[in-house]
């Protein structure tokens, strides 16, 4: 398989202790213990995101930029898929295979639907302004000057439900996916943001799940390379709806 010029995670042996948080980390699969160290199992299962820096206690994963074959997810996935067997057979450690938080199932449906108010009003949308999807947004727009900046996961809006009064509120928006669209055009993006306009904060507003952590470090990334000095809150969610952690860094 070819090789391109990416980041993809390096692993300092002389740090890791083996404790394996990583692997149940790491969403796609792509580490595993032996020996009693961290290993890469395949290039082409690193999405190089790094949901598994956070993870590690020893602080023995970073990122690096190096030639590397593609990440490919769909042979990730299978490789998932197939791995909690596998895990379960290695005597003595047991991280619970590769399972990602992501595509857990939850299912509500029998609960009965929580009480709305007796008016029967609209709540009142606090965007101020569209697009919002990174893809689409013009770096340039006036809108951005001077703003605070809300970095929103896709799925946040469905899932907590005062994101507009508690979050978008006051903030200029913009959103994406850093599992299934492109996290370069992303960077790219975020840093045109950030160096073509004055930027008050950003808040990162992410799911629990791993691979959500990846929106910011694509703000963190952005902001470096922009030369900004410019603050980040980083605020995640949990799969329930709830508040999980609020962190400015």
């Amino acid at each position: 398989m070819a090789k391109r010029t990416r980041q993809i995670i390096k692993i300092d042996e002389e740090k890791c202790n083996g404790c394996g948080l990583c692997v149940s980390a790491c969403h796609e699969g792509a580490l595993r213990i032996a020996d009693g160290k961290a290993k890469l199992v395949s290039e082409t299962y690193c999405d190089g995101l790094g949901a598994c820096l956070g993870d590690c206690p020893q602080g023995a994963i970073t990122i690096e930029t190096r030639e590397a074959e593609d990440f490919n997810e769909t042979e990730a996935m299978a490789h998932v898929a197939a791995a909690p067997q596998a895990a379960h057979s290695h005597a003595g450690h047991d991280h619970g295979g590769f399972a990602c938080p992501s595509a857990k199932t939850i299912d509500r449906t029998h609960e009965a639907p929580k009480a709305r108010a007796a008016v029967a009003e609209a709540v009142p949308s606090e965007l101020r302004q569209w697009p919002v999807k990174l893809y689409l947004v013009n770096p340039r727009a006036s809108y951005f000057q001077n703003a605070d900046l809300l970095v929103a996961a896709d799925c946040v809006p469905f899932v907590y439900g005062g994101t507009h009064a508690d979050f978008i509120r006051g903030k200029t928006l913009v959103t994406g996916c850093p599992k299934f669209d492109d996290t370069e055009l992303y960077l790219s993006k975020l840093t045109d943001i950030l160096s073509s306009n004055v930027i008050k904060s950003i808040t990162v507003l992410q799911m629990e799940v791993p691979c959500c952590s990846g929106m910011l470090r694509i703000a963190q990334m952005a902001t470096a390379a922009s030369g900004k000095d410019v603050p980040i809150e980083v605020v995640t969610i949990s799969l329930d709806g709830l508040v999980k952690s609020q962190v400015t860094m």
